[in-house]
């Protein structure tokens, strides 16, 4: 997860959100948590939180940050008859999510070798091709899979 453009999208939908003509006289804000790994999306009318939430989308999408990153709780109530709805950010991956792909990649039957190493899958091989083709077959299982990748090839 890139915080740095995950609070650029933030201060970006408030922005957006302060300037926009239906949100006058509507108290709404974004609150990011790193340490929790959370978004707080608050909002004094139930009926604009949904416009907030997809002010917030747009914004992360315009920034390259993937939508499966977030998990969306449930909309509670807050004080004075406003409402808050937290996202959680996944930020690495599982275990259980570290094996699946490591299942796609096994049953692929590409010439690399997977291992899990802290919040990330590593992916090894002699060819360059073979890497790729790993890439390009987790590219596609993503939304199968439903976990938000960012590559990397350290290799030269």
């Amino acid at each position: 997860m890139n915080w740095q453009e995950l609070d650029n999208a933030i201060n970006q939908a408030t922005k957006e959100v302060t300037q926009r003509y239906d949100f006058k006289g509507v108290k709404a804000e974004f609150k990011l948590d790193q340490k929790a790994k959370t978004v707080t999306l608050w909002c004094s009318e139930e009926g604009k939180l949904e416009a907030l939430n997809d002010i917030f989308q747009n914004k992360l999408i315009k920034r390259g940050i993937s939508l499966l990153s977030f998990d969306y709780q449930a909309i509670e109530p807050a004080f004075g008859g406003s409402v808050r709805q937290v996202a959680t950010i996944q930020a690495g991956v599982s275990k259980e999510k570290g094996k699946e792909i490591i299942a796609a990649i096994k049953e692929s039957k590409l010439k690399v070798q997977a291992q899990i190493q802290d919040e990330q899958v590593r992916v090894t091989g002699k060819s360059r091709d073979d890497l790729q083709s790993a890439i390009a077959l987790l590219r596609g299982k993503q939304d199968e899979l439903k976990v938000p990748m960012q590559f990397g090839n350290f290799r030269d």
